[in-house]
């Protein structure tokens, strides 16, 4: 992996140009002989650690109120959308939220730096939850927006970040360091629910939505107060726009800006516009947006032949994790309306309130994340990403059987089910993500051509958009299948992937040997 790793580890020779610190202002990083425990005693860690930390306190305080809040009666606050269309609706906020990553790594690669998107995409962010704060609808959407368009900068540049303060680590520890990082983040992702979802279901949900916005600013100030100790702190992009470039698109954003602004107001004094056409065109748009990148990447001059040859091996691992993104998506749709509708929520008479359960995801990724780094170690390069991403689909697809069963059981039941079901499946689903997370964000950064870190995180979070939006237009299947029949196609298809998955890892390998 010598290429690879190279332009994976290495920062942009523009980078290193503008700002090279000096040795006595270099901040520490992690060695590749010293053991993982040594991360936590960086201060760039805490740095990145906190800032990921605000994000996914957000990230998952929405994922615990977004569907609830659609679904719920107007005369109690919500929105008043069936099952199906909220199901859409929070499959497009995730969509949107990854979609938004393309764009936001070509900013970090070509225009901000790593830094400087990290820091606009949490401006961004709090600014969205602060508009979802304000009691209008209006607010609402353009809140969900901004979220999207802030997570979309900010998601793709912090694991390049990440990944440039791990210099000289060979694939197997990149990998066991991403899942240190999974873990740490999940302290606020375990909260996030916790705190929104009750002040959100019992107190008022767009108090729910303002505690995001409040953890958002502590993400900033703590960032800013942290941004010295990360190597290149201060640089540009890696590959800046030429003067005149980044003239005509400083231009072009104030002219789309005010284009932005003037929709938005049209379509509020028009009483606001049909949710059915807006979903079905984000769905198109997440689906046309990875071939696109594909194909430009692939044709584009600045790209050697094993560069192409590397993206072109990386279509194999994408594929897949299409799928996967598109049953990750359900789980704050179909598994709080199961969490909601089908699960035993009473203890010692106690009504759990249900976007609690969503919580149970980050507890289980705490908790799980140091075995798989442990187990990446322990295993190295020797498994292969194909292989492990089999693995991946897999558990994702033994958490959608459990909760097909207990489906079953509760269908015609008077009571509702075991809680067990549901966490069972967020169990299982959680070893898939400590998968399809880690690898498959160390993939990435290893096929990334020099210059491309940002877009190329970028393109991994794109197929979590594909899958994300896909996953929530084929939701609105719930209304009209038995929720059991939903639940375990999606299982069906993800052994059949596993296994066409394994089998073509299984063909190259002998086609290597041979």
């Amino acid at each position: 992996m010598s290429s690879a790793a190279e332009a994976a580890e290495a920062p942009g020779a523009a980078e290193a140009a503008e700002a090279a610190p000096s040795p006595a202002d270099a901040p520490p990083h992690l060695d590749p002989d010293r053991p993982l425990r040594a991360l936590f005693r960086e201060r760039w860690f805490s740095t990145l650690f906190m800032t990921d930390m605000w994000e996914r306190f957000s990230f998952y305080g929405m994922q615990a109120l977004l569907f609830l809040y659609a679904t719920a009666p107007a005369a109690d606050g919500g929105l008043g959308l069936s099952a199906g269309t909220a199901g859409a609706l929070f499959g497009l906020y995730v969509s949107a939220s990854f979609l938004a990553a393309m764009p936001g790594g070509w900013l970090g690669d070509r225009v901000l730096g790593t830094h400087r998107a990290m820091l606009s995409g949490a401006l961004v962010i709090a600014a969205g939850h602060a508009c979802m704060a304000v009691p209008a609808r209006t607010t609402f959407y353009v809140g969900l927006l901004l979220v999207a368009c802030g997570t979309g900068l900010l998601k793709p540049n912090l694991p390049v970040l990440f990944d440039q303060m791990n210099p000289g680590a060979d694939s197997s520890r990149r990998q066991a360091a991403f899942s240190v990082f999974y873990m740490s983040v999940q302290v606020s992702a375990l909260l996030g629910p916790l705190i929104t979802g009750v002040l959100g279901e019992r107190v008022d949900w767009h108090a729910g939505f303002g505690a995001a916005a409040v953890g958002m600013v502590l993400g900033v100030l703590q960032y800013l107060h942290g941004a010295p100790s990360l190597r290149g702190a201060r640089t540009g992009p890696g590959r800046p726009l030429p003067p005149a470039a980044l003239r005509r698109l400083v231009r072009g954003a104030w002219a789309g800006l005010a284009a932005v602004v003037l929709l938005v107001a049209a379509v509020a004094a028009a009483g606001g516009l049909p949710l059915q056409p807006v979903l079905a065109l984000c769905g198109l748009g997440a689906l046309v947006a990875p071939v696109w990148y594909f194909r430009r990447l692939l044709r584009g001059p600045e790209l050697g032949a094993a560069e192409r040859a590397r993206i072109r091996d990386y279509r194999r691992i994408f594929v897949p994790s299409v799928l996967f993104w598109a049953m990750y998506g359900q789980l704050g749709s179909v598994f709080s309306l199961f969490a909601r509708e089908h699960t035993d929520r009473e203890i010692a008479g106690f009504t759990v309130p249900a976007s609690w359960f969503q919580s149970a995801h980050p507890l289980f990724l705490l908790l799980l994340a140091p075995l798989f780094a442990w187990l990446w170690l322990r295993i190295g390069s020797g498994l292969g990403v194909v292989r492990k991403f089999a693995a991946g689909l897999l558990c994702a697809a033994a958490g959608f059987a459990v909760l097909a069963g207990g489906a079953w059981s509760a269908q015609g039941a008077e009571l509702p089910v075991s809680p067990l079901w549901l966490l069972a499946a967020f169990l299982c689903m959680t070893c898939g993500e400590l998968v399809f997370g880690p690898v498959g964000l160390s993939a990435t950064a290893e096929t990334a051509p020099e210059g491309h870190r940002s877009r190329m995180m970028g393109l991994f979070y794109l197929g979590a958009a594909l899958g994300a939006g896909l996953g929530g237009q084929l939701s609105r299947l719930v209304g009209v299948l038995p929720l059991w029949t939903y639940l375990a196609g999606f299982a069906g298809a993800a052994v059949v992937t596993a296994l066409l998955l394994a089998r073509s890892a299984t063909l190259r390998t002998g086609r290597t040997t041979a």
